[in-house]
């Protein structure tokens, strides 16, 4: 009896030696990991920098975001503009919590400006469970950082090879060379361009007339000097057709303010019955239809030496009763 109390004894001890180990152990800390960044490294007054503080947990662990909220940041010559938070899982089932803070100074006396650092809390939440009832399992540091003002180089020093007092090296001649052959290509290519706005500028520049008694005189002149012309061989007729057309296209402009050069024999009669002209407008639509038969027509339908002449007669007539 004394030997079976014996035993139960030890066992009872085992026993309680082996719950009170299980009790006394403690789960290995879960690994959350945190990563820090700037978009600029320096920033002059009224810059903008973005700080970015990324926590990752692992599954089952939960970070208490109100620790790293923008109130919590400890700033020394900076100001915090604006703060968000973006959480997402990633494929192992961790957690990613990435904090953006926009901050800016409007300091000149800080030489450093500083974020000092911080401490966030997480828990380690079951299934169902709140994060308000979870127990902390501990707590994650975030580094502090230092912005250098005005630039990213120290004040005071001068790192070997930033700065050199030699003169630049001279460009390859080969590029020398190819300076003025580039400077004239630009010109040769400019002259097309100049060439077209000058002709522009003459198309719309008004043209002056000249006065009726220069142009009488001119006009009896040029019929002067076809009467006197030979009309006998048809490449004759064919140079006295063609001035007298081109007289009487003048006359329309000069006088009429028609612009004959451009028109058709029909289309100058309606032009001249539009502007209820005196030039008959008969006599001009025959005096050009003869001209363009003796310019185009073959030689077998070119007019006669007769109708050359009556034509010199016709357009003395237009002139003479304009």
């Amino acid at each position: 009896m004394k030997c079976l109390l014996s035993c139960v004894r030890a066992f009872a001890a085992v026993v309680l030696l082996a719950i009170g180990a299980a009790a006394g152990a403690q789960p290995p800390p879960p690994e959350v990991t945190v990563r820090t960044s700037l978009d600029r490294t320096a920033i002059w007054v009224a810059d903008r920098v973005t700080y970015t503080v990324e926590v990752t947990c692992p599954r089952g662990v939960e970070l208490l975001a109100d620790d790293l909220s923008r109130d919590k940041l400890q700033l020394e010559g900076l100001e915090a503009i604006q703060g968000d938070v973006e959480r997402r899982s990633a494929s192992d089932g961790a957690t990613v919590y990435r904090f953006r803070y926009l901050l800016t100074t409007y300091r000149v006396d800080t030489p450093t400006l500083t974020i000092a650092p911080l401490r966030a809390r997480y828990a380690v939440r079951r299934a169902g469970q709140r994060l308000e009832d979870a127990a902390p399992a501990g707590e994650v540091q975030v580094p502090g950082v230092v912005i250098a003002f005005r630039s990213v180089v120290p004040d005071g020093q001068d790192p070997p090879g930033l700065r050199a007092d030699k003169p630049p090296d001279q460009r390859p001649a080969r590029f020398a060379l190819l300076q003025p052959i580039g400077i004239g290509l630009v010109i040769v290519s400019a002259i097309p361009a100049v060439l077209a706005i000058a002709a522009l500028v003459r198309r719309r520049r008004p043209r002056l007339r000249r006065p009726a008694r220069v142009v009488r005189r001119d006009e009896r002149a040029a019929l002067d000097a076809l009467r006197a012309m030979n009309v006998d061989t048809v490449d004759e007729r064919r140079d006295v057709c063609t001035q007298l057309d081109t007289l009487v296209r003048d006359h329309l402009r000069e006088v009429c303010g028609i612009p004959g050069a451009s028109l058709t024999p029909p289309e100058v009669a309606a032009a001249l019955a539009a502007r209820a002209a005196k030039v008959p407008a008969e006599l001009v639509t025959s005096v050009l239809a003869t001209c363009e038969l003796a310019r185009y027509a073959p030689p077998q339908a070119m007019p006669s030496a007769d109708s050359c002449r009556r034509a010199v007669e016709q357009v003395e007539q237009v002139i003479s009763r304009s």
